[in-house]
């Protein structure tokens, strides 16, 4: 008698088995909607938070079939996942860009999408909300997605297939076909002579000049660091750098890309700055000017101390020790020979001198997100730092 009661028990509480995962998966965005069915209408069956495992069970195109860990089965867009492999490049990524200096903090105009890539087609996996500040590290120019061509209408002609294909009156008949036509003849040895005069040269006419392809558009990218240690690219026209606005008003149309404080003027509350800023519209260097900006007492404003312009400047700007009680900072700048140099900058009062130059190796290589639209569950090697491989094999050799 128990045991048939158990056993309708458990066909009752029982429900159907559930499918096998086909592999694992991370939700991108900060929130994602679960759906019952395929189709912007069905049903929300769960809101996903950032970061949540998920089983993957069957995917249609760019659409997939999930399971939450509470058993919760829905569809969502594949673009809003991110795989195993892109969960453990961004966690490489953000220590990456802990160790890079800050070229000023960003504040954003909107909430902004952070993308695994410096691309509108790569997945985000959050978002900086409206008002909030992140850290400005690098820059980027990439292409922006292909345009596709306007349509025109099509031109009825005979199609070259069919005439190929079908069978000439000749050979209908039985005969050979003609042979084929001799080649031209070479052409002759004073071509050049005999080809002038040229529309050049003739008096009263011109020559159009060539025309050059269209430059395909680019978009300008920022490599940011948020609040909570993530790392990954915003478009750079949706960030604005946060240096006071007494500053600010003195950019005259240009951009300011990055910014740095040389400490208190004198025993006033207000900070000496380096700014560095690019023309509008401009998608080449990180900038093409830097100013030193000072408090003046006297004047209860900010005046310029020093300011370089037409250069080409890189990432990164960062303090430097001082002698005395000087402040200094470097930049980047390629010189008019093509090498990049590191220059240091001696300041105090409205004074500023270069005190160094040093070629610079350039940038370190920033860690990419691989794309994969695979959600199978592999084994993630960790790289191991030097530290730890000598903390293991001492706790080999001595047991602690």
């Amino acid at each position: 008698m128990a045991a048939s009661l158990l056993l309708i028990s458990c066909r009752s509480s029982g429900s159907k088995p559930q499918a096998p995962a086909a592999g694992i998966a991370y939700t991108g965005p900060n929130t994602v909607n679960l759906r019952e069915d395929l189709g912007p209408k069905a049903n929300t069956v769960a809101t996903l938070q950032h970061g949540e495992r998920l089983e993957v069970l069957e995917t249609r195109r760019r659409f997939v079939r999930v399971r939450t860990a509470k058993g919760l089965e829905g569809w969502t867009d594949a673009n809003y996942l991110l795989s195993q492999q892109q969960v453990s490049d961004l966690d490489y990524l953000a220590e990456f860009a802990a160790k890079l200096p800050s070229q000023g903090k960003g504040t954003t105009f909107d909430s902004l999408n952070v993308h695994t890539a410096p691309s509108r087609q790569a997945p985000s996996f959050t978002q900086i909300p409206e008002g909030a500040a992140a850290d400005v590290l690098m820059h980027r120019v990439s292409p922006r997605s292909a345009v596709m061509p306007p349509a025109v209408a099509p031109v009825k002609t005979k199609s070259k297939v069919a005439n190929k294909t079908a069978p000439s009156k000749s050979a209908r008949q039985g005969k050979e076909p003609p042979p084929p036509p001799p080649p031209p003849p070479p052409p002759p040895a004073n071509w050049v002579e005999l080809s002038h005069p040229r529309a050049a040269e003739l008096p009263g006419e011109s020559v159009a000049p060539p025309v050059t392809a269209a430059k395909a558009p680019t978009d300008d990218w920022y490599l940011v660091r948020t609040h909570d240690g993530k790392a990954g690219w915003v478009l750079a026209r949706q960030i604005s750098m946060s240096i006071p606005d007494e500053v600010a008003q003195y950019a005259e149309g240009h951009v300011i890309t990055g910014y740095l404080s040389l400490g208190k003027a004198g025993s006033t509350d207000k900070d000496n700055w380096l700014w560095t800023t690019t023309s509008a519209g401009s998608q080449g260097p990180d900038f093409d000017s830097f100013r030193v900006f000072v408090w003046s007492t006297k004047r209860g404003r900010y005046e310029t101390a020093y300011i370089e312009r037409n250069v080409k400047g890189r990432y990164p700007i960062e303090p430097q020790p001082g002698s005395g009680g000087d402040a200094a900072f470097s930049v980047v700048l390629e010189d008019k020979d093509g090498q990049v140099y590191k220059k240091t900058y001696a300041f105090g009062g409205y004074r500023v001198k270069m005190v160094s130059k040093a070629p610079y190796p350039g940038p370190p290589a920033v860690p990419e997100i691989r794309t994969s639209r695979s959600f199978e569950e592999v084994q993630v090697l960790k790289s191991v730092s030097w530290t730890e491989k000598l903390r293991g094999a001492r706790r080999r050799w001595f047991g602690r």
